[in-house]
């Protein structure tokens, strides 16, 4: 059993753009609280982006960055002492009334580790979080335990987007930003659910032909290319496969970006769904009354309601959903240049952090 610290290692952001090592308390625990010792934290988009200032957030500094996190309990309730553990970025309430509609991924009193927890967050040694709504990992089939941080967020947000557009066997869908941080596993997420078109969406080329081992029945580049241009070369696939481009589409957003949102939209069909899953502060033009005549719905996704984790977890440990081709483990100890590294962009794994306090 790990030896209970008495104080948390951590990296705190104390400016924008400025990282420093630091020692914090252990929280007391509460009752239904546990103390996880981090084995893992992923690098997501948010992270760097608030880290730089692209994001405003207007929380208090000091405070520690990651919501990305698995690890092992160390302290709390004896009988989950020693458990493995996924954390969700949203520990919902289960009170207020955004939890009982069944959406607490989005309960604004949730608990998100770097976010509304205040100075703690996964880029530590440990954490203390609710234990009500942790997935367990009873197996680990030989991946590190440390890479099921990636399944904290970028994985569960794509099984939850692809809830909310109700994907089902034999839908067509459209992933914009097939190749990005989630969209790599938006395509493995919509064919275990059994669409059967999966276009991805993209800039990298190279990138687009890893997708096509990973989901994607079809890639089209959009690098160069404006959203009209990328709708013509749908158009042509569409009629070489006897497929109509004009309804029913499934289109799932993960870019977060002004180009990729605006393919999107030029995309949307006659009686289709658009969710946008990608996160950016860009703002598209677009008429409202378009919806009315084509009858469409554009829907929102974010994070992932709890209850869907072990359903995730369990894609996962039997091989439909593969992670490891797309982690890339740094220590700790290398944050700075971990978060310039993925701020610069065109990675093709996404980062995890794994703790060298020692």
């Amino acid at each position: 059993m790990a030896k209970l610290p008495s104080k948390i290692e951590t990296w705190q952001m104390v400016a924008l753009g400025k990282m420093k090592r630091a020692t914090i308390d252990v929280p007391k625990l509460k009752t239904g609280e546990v103390l996880v010792e981090i084995a893992g934290c992923g690098i997501c988009y948010n992270d760097h982006a608030v880290f730089y200032g692209e994001v405003p957030t207007g929380a208090v500094m000091p405070r520690t960055l990651g919501h990305e996190i698995s690890g092992t309990i160390v302290d709390g309730d004896a009988k989950l002492v020693g458990k493995e553990v996924i954390i969700p970025p949203a520990m919902p309430c289960h009170n207020c009334l955004i939890c009982k509609a069944g959406r607490e991924n989005r309960c604004l009193a949730a608990k998100i580790p770097g976010y509304s927890m205040g100075i703690y967050g996964g880029n530590s040694s440990h954490i203390v979080v609710p234990s009500a709504d942790l997935c367990y990992i009873k197996e680990k089939k030989e991946i590190p335990l440390s890479h099921f941080a990636v399944v904290a967020d970028a994985v569960a947000s794509t099984y939850q987007a692809a809830k909310r557009a109700n994907v089902q066997p034999g839908d067509m869908v459209i992933i914009v930003g097939a190749t990005g941080g989630a969209g790599v596993y938006a395509t493995q997420v919509c064919a275990a659910m059994g669409a059967k078109e999966i276009i991805g969406i993209a800039r990298n080329e190279e990138k687009l032909q890893r997708a096509l081992k990973f989901g994607a029945t079809h890639v089209i580049s959009s690098q160069n290319k404006t959203a009209k241009e990328v709708h013509a070369e749908f158009y042509s696939y569409c009629m070489s496969k006897k497929l109509s481009p004009y309804y029913g589409w499934k289109i799932f957003e993960w870019s977060g970006t002004a180009a990729g949102q605006e393919i999107a939209l030029e995309l949307l069909p006659f009686i289709g769904k658009l969710v946008v899953a990608g996160c950016g502060t860009h703002k598209n033009e677009f008429s409202l009354s378009r919806l009315m005549t084509l009858e469409a719905d554009i829907i929102g996704s974010w994070a992932c309601r709890p209850k869907y984790y072990p359903d995730v977890l369990n894609m996962v440990l039997s091989g439909i959903i593969q992670i490891e081709p797309f982690i890339k483990t740094m220590p700790m100890s290398q944050i700075k240049e971990a978060y310039e590294e993925a701020h610069r962009g065109g990675l093709t794994q996404r980062i995890v952090l794994t703790p060298d306090f020692e």
